[in-house]
């Protein structure tokens, strides 16, 4: 018999491929968003905010499962909605859902509750210690799932590695564009730390399969096949052929300049990006393996090459009045100047 599944933030650039996910595997599917999903999508629409218990409530009629993917993304940089919507958002989404007698929820977090993790692989365990507003609101949104789940709400947790896969943008869209004009494209120091990414698509696969499974749990999910940043851009630009080079800027140098920049709105930088950008973090993914059997179709390569054709076919109409921020390109700022270095 299929289920209801209501996907908060279900228009989003995730929610949304969460939600046709679920669709094509037999799933009712109510999307709960500020806006509305792309036209043509045969999902049922739910027009509500997270901050507001009494919507949510409404929207948890008749459902079975909850996956809450409504969040305030680093590039939105506003602190009161970082904590509004990620950490009171999350709160009404647990009490709507038991409320409602919802029998699942499925939350997803980040990698950056962890901030610089202080050994790697990550695991499930790894204490969260965030640098920044986003992961500190991410965090505390975690503990509000364990909270919830200690008084019987089923409540698991799944936490991605940063997400690539076709209609990917915001901060990335930096990337592809320097990349599609043959310019350089830039590491902070060496560029051997390591890092993961994760394809939408494993994503969605992880959330869904987390949903089937009853009592709460907690899975990091990334691709298990991965490489450091510099053998990533590699990759893309070897793929590209435009004659895109990566290169190296001195770390400490790089870091200053770009927070500078993003201070006074020159450059489309949050904190997260200069704090992390040059540091290894890893999930290790074996939980998710075992219990869930989750593979990543995947690599770190495969992913950013996908996203970036993606992006070269959909350029010229990119963005939108109600797309979010990583459904649309970010403004290059004074970035532009880079594209001419030799």
């Amino acid at each position: 018999m299929p289920r209801t599944v209501l996907v908060t933030g279900g228009s989003g650039y995730f929610g949304s491929i969460l939600a046709e996910t679920a669709l094509a595997r037999g799933d009712r599917v109510r999307v709960f968003d500020l806006n509305p999903p792309a036209a043509g999508s045969d999902v049922e629409y739910a027009a509500g905010d997270v901050r507001d218990l009494g919507a949510l409530r409404e929207a948890c009629d008749g459902v079975d499962v909850v996956l809450n993917n409504v969040a305030q993304v680093p590039l939105a940089k506003d602190r009161e909605l970082f904590w509004s919507v990620n950490v009171t958002g999350t709160a009404n989404v647990l009490l709507a859902a038991r409320d409602r007698g919802v029998a699942k929820v499925v939350h997803t977090s980040s990698s950056a509750i962890f901030g610089i993790p202080e050994t790697n692989p990550v695991t499930e365990d790894t204490p969260g210690r965030p640098l920044e507003a986003y992961g500190r609101a991410k965090l505390e949104a975690e503990h509000l799932c364990h909270d919830a789940a200690s008084s019987g709400v089923d409540v698991s947790i799944v936490r991605p590695r940063t997400i690539l896969g076709h209609g990917r943008l915001g901060i990335i869209a930096v990337l592809f564009e320097f990349v599609a004009e043959g310019a350089p494209v830039y590491v902070l120091g060496s560029g051997d730390n390591r890092y993961q990414f994760v394809h939408a698509n494993d994503l969605a696969d992880a959330v869904l399969r987390a949903a089937e499974r009853e009592k709460p749990s907690v899975y990091n999910i990334g691709a298990t096949e991965f490489g450091t940043m510099r053998e990533t851009l590699q990759a893309l630009v070897d793929h590209a052929g435009t004659g895109s080079r990566v290169r190296s800027l001195p770390a400490a140098p790089a870091r200053l300049g770009m927070k500078a920049l993003a201070t006074v709105g020159l450059a489309p930088f949050a904190p997260y990006h200069w704090l992390l950008y040059a540091e290894s973090l890893w999930f290790d993914t074996a939980k998710a393996q075992d219990e869930l059997g989750w593979a990543s179709e995947h690599s770190n390569a495969s992913a950013v090459v996908e996203s970036y054709e993606w992006f070269l076919a959909n350029r010229a109409s990119l963005g939108g009045e109600h797309a979010s921020h990583h459904q649309s390109p970010v403004k290059l700022g004074l970035l532009k100047a880079m594209k001419r270095l030799p």
